[in-house]
């Protein structure tokens, strides 16, 4: 990928609102978030690694600009930002201080 392609990708903070499990998988979590103007819902395979009470409230970094894809029947229209170390650890991108919803990565 080079400068220009990635200059393409619109990444923003989101609040997450609502989450809670996807019926019929161990996985995924679907995700309300606030972005400032707009709320969208999210699909995540992240629910091995945090619980849905845990996520609500929590300002996370997401792809914003993706085409929505329907993923066990739920239309998902983003995409969380997350770490992944050898290990498997699993690490939310968060803001290191407030920002308001819907605030641009760049």
């Amino acid at each position: 990928m080079n400068i220009e392609e990635f200059q393409k990708i619109d990444l923003r903070i989101g609040k997450i609102i609502v989450a809670e499990k996807v019926e019929n998988s161990d996985k995924l979590l679907r995700l309300e978030v606030d972005f400032g103007n707009e709320w969208r819902q999210i699909v995540s395979g992240i629910a091995n690694y945090y619980k849905p009470e845990e996520l609500i409230g929590k300002k996370v970094a997401f792809v914003f600009n993706l085409e929505p894809k329907m993923i066990k029947g739920i239309e998902s229209q983003g995409m969380i930002l997350a770490a992944e170390d050898e290990n498997g650890n699993l690490a939310l991108l968060v803001p290191d201080k407030e920002i308001k919803e819907g605030a641009k990565i760049k």
